[in-house]
């Protein structure tokens, strides 16, 4: 079993194709091909299907996932210590939503492409239960995830934020002066959502279905910035994270409706529970933590990651809660982690949907 054999490997699982990964090697498909070949031979076990145009790993590929990853990281720490570099490098890809990686990660990146040139990130965006499920396959190195849960099997997660979610439209909307705006209003209303499988769009349907007999229509797009235009051109109402419209807001080209909204989510960070951390892995959630900790673009409410819990705090204790997140984030010294739990009350009432 050879280090090329499988960083080839690495490659194949995480396209689940043998042309694509020989691109981004740089090899011959022939070449990717004889190092499948060759390490499916050294276990005696097949770790990929191939049907119908189609490549899937196997079972046993599955497990292999998680321990490439290790082998491949330490080789690399290995290197690394050995050339006494102060300089991290490697790879870290990054499963994340659209709306955390249009609205908020920019100034992470740019301030890693700065200070660390050898650093490369690799977004890879997606809903947030194909990112638990990447992250539960190795395919991912770490994942943002937006959702009510904040426990997630097989996973290590932190809390980074509650989520400010707010109802929105146009301002000559006829919601838009009530002082109160009720679910039968909405009902009423043609809603602007994003597509299914988005967290806080799947609560808010079941919230507008609950109890009613009527059907509810919602016009889906495919993307935050259509819905936010279409909102802003008096096409409906919609509900988003209040950091993806806090632009319109200022500009008053969207205002928030008097709905108060009664379902809860939460921004995490979540990786592969038997995950080697890197080097690089821990510089990027180190990152991450201090961006949501203290960065002008932080919008909901930080919550301490060693607890998860939402109970009431005092203007005194957002400090005690900001350590508690740097805390149990990794750090270059150490490597140790906590698991985020919370009571089955703090996630708010159970709703369908698990990504956003």
């Amino acid at each position: 079993m050879e280090i090329r054999q499988l960083v080839t490997f690495r490659k194949v699982a995480q396209m689940l194709s043998f042309t694509q990964a020989a691109t981004e090697l740089s090899y011959a498909q022939s070449s990717v091909t004889a190092h499948i070949k060759a390490l499916e031979a050294t276990l005696g076990v097949a770790l990929f299907e191939r049907t119908m145009g189609r490549v899937r790993l196997t079972p046993a590929g599955e497990r292999l996932v998680v321990f490439a990853d290790r082998i491949i990281d330490l080789a690399g720490e290995a290197k690394l210590a050995v050339c006494e570099s102060d300089q991290p490098t490697g790879t870290v890809v990054v499963g994340t939503t659209e709306s955390i990686a249009s609205y908020r990660l920019a100034p992470v990146l740019e301030l890693l492409h700065h200070r660390f040139p050898r650093l490369r990130i690799t977004l890879r965006p997606s809903r947030t239960a194909e990112i638990r499920d990447a992250l539960r396959q190795g395919l991912l190195d770490v994942g943002f995830l937006m959702d009510a849960e904040m426990e997630h099997r097989g996973l290590t997660s932190i809390v980074l934020c509650e989520e400010d979610l707010v109802v929105v439209a146009a301002p000559d909307h006829p919601l838009a002066d009530r002082t109160q705006v009720t679910l039968d209003d909405l009902r009423q209303t043609k809603i602007l959502a994003t597509e299914p499988g988005c967290t806080y769009r799947d609560l808010f349907e079941a919230e507008l279905n609950e109890g009613y007999e009527g059907e509810v229509r919602l016009l889906e797009f495919g993307t935050i910035e259509a819905i936010k235009r279409m909102a802003a051109d008096g096409l409906g109402a919609t509900l988003l994270p209040r950091f993806t419209v806090a632009s319109e807001l200022a500009a008053k080209t969207l205002v928030p409706l008097a709905w108060p909204v009664p379902f809860t989510v939460f921004t995490q960070l979540a990786w592969h529970r038997e995950k080697w951390m890197s080097g690089a892995l821990r510089l990027f959630t180190d990152e991450i933590a201090r961006a949501f900790d203290g960065s002008p673009f932080r919008q909901g409410h930080v919550r301490g990651a060693r607890m998860g819990r939402r109970d009431e705090r005092g203007p005194g204790d957002e400090a005690q809660d900001n350590s508690a997140v740097r805390s149990s984030l990794p750090h270059p010294a150490r490597g140790q982690y906590r698991h985020a739990t919370a009571p089955a009350s703090a996630a708010g009432r159970p709703r369908s949907g698990q990504a956003a």
